[in-house]
C-alpha cells in the first residue's frame, strides 16, 4: 500500500519539475521551479513559479497560486481566485474538472513520498496534452 498524505504533509517547500506534452501542437513543454505550501487560516496556500519553456520557444516567467483545504475525507484544490478546481481522497487520489468545452483529469502518485507527482491529461476541442509534474522536497 502506498503513502497515503494528510494535508498537513504538504507543507513546506518542494522542487517542481514539469513536462507538458501537447499532441494538438506536435512540441514539448518544460517547467523548473519551486512549489511552496505555506498554512493560512482554512488550510494551505500554493504558491509555484519558475522557468517554462513551450516548444523551441524562449523561456518565460510563469506562476500559479492554489488553495489547498480539507473538504470531508478529501483534500479540495480551489483556483487562487478561489473558485473551485478539484477535489481527491489522498487514498484514491484521481480527480476529474470538466470546464465545458475542456476535459482535466489528474492522477496524483504518493508512491515514492515524500516524492510524488501529479499527471493530468487534458481533452478538448483546441487542447489534447498531458501534462507530468514531480515534486521532491527542497
Amino acid at each position: 500500500m502506498s503513502f497515503i498524505p494528510k494535508l498537513t504533509d504538504f507543507t513546506g517547500e518542494w522542487q517542481v519539475g514539469r513536462v507538458i506534452q501537447d499532441r494538438l501542437g506536435h512540441a514539448e513543454g518544460r517547467f523548473e521551479g519551486r512549489a511552496f505550501f505555506r498554512p493560512v487560516e482554512i488550510g494551505l496556500a500554493y504558491h509555484e513559479e519558475g522557468e517554462l519553456r513551450l516548444g523551441p520557444g524562449p523561456s518565460m516567467t510563469a506562476v500559479r497560486d492554489y488553495l489547498w483545504r480539507i473538504d470531508g475525507e478529501r483534500i479540495a484544490v480551489d483556483h487562487g481566485d478561489g473558485k473551485p478546481f478539484h477535489a481527491f481522497d489522498p487514498a484514491f487520489p484521481e480527480a476529474h474538472h470538466l470546464c465545458s468545452p475542456d476535459d482535466y483529469r489528474v492522477h496524483y502518485d504518493f508512491c515514492d513520498w515524500p516524492d510524488w507527482r501529479a499527471v493530468w491529461v487534458v481533452m478538448g476541442p483546441r487542447k489534447d496534452y498531458t501534462m507530468i509534474s514531480r515534486y521532491s522536497r527542497v
